[in-house]
């Protein structure tokens, strides 16, 4: 069998992804076993709950004659179990979350090769060889639709569905706490009502982050208008957006394109470069569409921007390709104190 390096472009992604599919496989079967074993501590923690509240009733129907240190160490062993309980279900949550990024990669990769199957199928070996340029682009499209469902599913995660298991078990210390101490009962209730508020605002501001129906309704321009104006609101962040040409309606998915690009650069200067003033530019000329995100935070290396964890964390390579597969160019500029400067240009038909 020929080395990896020997091989063609086309054959090494076919030996990589295979490669890449077996650890997926071996991933998700020790995923799986954790899943089993956290879910039976989930169950068994449960249970516990369960006796200690009916413990706590008890308690409660003789609470004149019970002793203040047996009161104590039931609410205190209740809390403590709910505690742990909380725990480990979102530690189940999390490990059910990876189990699901791993299963969408590992249909990623069966996808790659069945789509490089194909294309050498249908056009033969040799030809399949000539042809090979044009393959990595169906594969980019594929992976970058699969980096943003991982995305979208952490930020799911880590925000309303986080957000929402809190808000059930703020609902059960009210519940319990009802008949034994009505005032902090209420305490609790206003809180959870301060809780759920800002949980569908941030679900609200999800959705919108999804697919603003602005969008499709106004178009670009007005979009951005709103969205940097929100972003500034929310964030505490110095943003301004300077607009330039004729304000006009173009090919939806270059309209959302450029949105996504702009959104992700925005989100990279506030949560990685910790900047506390964006400018951000938008020029629609009359056969292309310019945009610029410029942030004073902390900028980079270049060499930094090209690989390694900061490069994998803003994700500048997929912003790259979305760009560059409307044949359009994307170029980065960053000195570390100096911040950061990106811009891109989408050509119009």
């Amino acid at each position: 069998m020929a080395s990896t390096a020997q091989l063609g472009p086309t054959e090494q992604l076919v030996e990589e992804s295979k490669k890449d599919l077996e650890e997926t496989q071996s991933q998700l079967k020790e995923i799986d076993v954790l899943i089993q074993q956290t879910a039976a501590e989930v169950d068994r923690l449960a249970q516990r709950n369960a006796q200690a509240a009916s413990h706590v009733r008890q308690v409660e129907s003789v609470f004149d004659t019970v002793p203040r240190e047996e009161i104590r160490d039931a609410y205190t062993g209740m809390q403590e179990n709910q505690q742990r309980l909380f725990t480990m279900r979102g530690q189940l949550e999390r490990l059910q979350s990876d189990q699901k990024n791993l299963e969408e990669h590992s249909r990623f990769l069966r996808r790659v090769i069945e789509l490089i199957g194909q294309q050498q199928g249908e056009l033969g070996g040799d030809a399949a060889e000539g042809e090979s340029e044009g393959l990595p682009t169906v594969v980019r499209v594929i992976e970058a639709q699969e980096r943003e469902r991982q995305r979208l599913s952490r930020q799911m995660h880590d925000g309303p569905a986080q957000s929402l298991t809190n808000l059930v078990l703020q609902a059960e210390i009210c519940e319990r706490l009802f008949d034994m101490d009505p005032e902090r009962a209420r305490k609790e209730l206003a809180n959870l009502k301060t809780s759920v508020g800002v949980t569908f605002q941030r679900v609200k501001n999800f959705i919108t982050s999804l697919r603003p129906m602005m969008l499709d309704d106004l178009g670009l321009v007005p979009t951005l208008r709103r969205y940097v104006d929100d972003y500034a609101e929310q964030n505490k962040i110095a943003a301004n957006l300077t607009i330039s040409g004729t304000e006009k309606r173009v090919a939806n998915y270059k309209e959302v394109t450029t949105f996504r690009v702009i959104q992700e650069l925005m989100s990279n200067a506030r949560d990685i470069s910790q900047a506390s003033s964006i400018q951000i530019m938008l020029d629609m000329g009359e056969d292309r569409i310019m945009a610029a995100v410029e942030d004073n935070g902390s900028g980079y290396d270049l060499a930094e921007l090209m690989s390694g964890p900061i490069a994998e964390e803003m994700g500048l390579d997929t912003l790259r390709e979305r760009v560059e597969m409307l044949q359009g160019r994307f170029q980065v500029e960053s000195n570390p104190g100096r911040g950061t400067r990106v811009a891109l240009e989408i050509p119009l038909p």
